[in-house]
């Protein structure tokens, strides 16, 4: 790779701005774009991200390099006894608690389990990031998208991952939210003009299966809202394009398959060489500019 493709803003070369979209646990694939940003010596001047990918992108924007993430992810989610240790201890403390604003059966809460999962790197507000971060989120009975990046941290990225029918709403500000993914999968949008390259991962995937079988209620019920979301992304597209848009193949891995981490980062680990040569023609073509 030539030096110039690694280049940043206190060098004299591009910034760059990086959006990290949602799909749960295919979002593990995001640890090799930041690893190979890391490689590469870029640290982008903002970030935005949906669901998994504002997780992905408070580790980062806290400060935590890839390798880093990579490691505690798999610390804990390469071994299923710490995963359901943790869980375990992110059950509510009283049947009080538990069944507080209705009881809803299979309805897990977001807040909670982040407590238990994420690293402590990553901070209780946005105010004492690294990096700037835009998190997305959707206002359930405002009918609206909604982007935080101001005040509590947690209750930001626990909006953005609240999978319906997994997690419960959360509470903020006086409004419920629920997954970020349903008005912005790939949030790229929210970073034209804040950096010279604009980079965005998407990991949303597609249903995958044997055409001629007939999809199960679960997988009804998550493919349905994957098509709908490609669906986003493809009228943001025709609207406006990142730089760089990369898709690495995670289709075949569900939403909850964290268990799997082993898998999806073999089977996704091309995309750091991918990013790396995107980035390079990106640097190019904007020298010859």
């Amino acid at each position: 790779m030539a030096p110039a493709a690694g280049r940043t803003r206190g060098d004299g070369g591009p910034t760059f701005a990086l959006a990290l979209g949602g799909g749960g646990a295919r979002g593990l694939a995001h640890i090799h774009a930041i690893e190979a940003l890391d490689e590469l010596g870029i640290a982008p001047v903002a970030i935005a991200g949906s669901s998994i990918g504002a997780i992905m992108g408070a580790g980062m924007a806290a400060g935590m390099t890839g390798e880093e993430i990579h490691h505690y992810a798999k610390s804990i989610l390469g071994r299923r006894g710490e995963v359901a240790s943790r869980i375990w201890k992110s059950r509510p403390g009283s049947l009080r608690e538990a069944v507080a604003g209705g009881f809803r059966l299979g309805q897990f809460d977001i807040s909670r389990i982040l407590k238990a999962f994420l690293p402590e790197a990553v901070p209780d507000t946005f105010e004492e990031l690294k990096i700037p971060l835009k998190v997305t989120g959707t206002d359930f009975y405002g009918h609206k998208a909604a982007v935080f990046e101001s005040g509590d941290l947690l209750s930001a990225i626990a909006a953005s991952a609240a999978i319906p029918a997994v997690f419960r709403p959360v509470l903020r500000d006086g409004r419920y939210y629920i997954d970020g993914g349903f008005y912005n999968p790939v949030p790229f949008d929210l970073l034209f003009g804040k950096a010279d390259i604009l980079i965005a991962i998407d990991v949303v995937g597609a249903p995958d299966g044997d055409p001629a079988k007939a999809p199960s209620a679960l997988d009804l019920m998550f493919g349905t809202s994957q098509l709908m979301m490609q669906s986003i992304i493809e009228t943001k597209l025709t609207q406006r394009r990142p730089d760089i848009l990369l898709q690495p193949p995670v289709s075949r891995f569900r939403v909850l398959d964290f268990l799997k981490i082993d898998t999806v980062m073999s089977e996704t680990a091309a995309l750091k060489d991918e990013l790396k040569r995107a980035v390079e023609a990106a640097v190019k073509k904007r020298e010859r500019k």
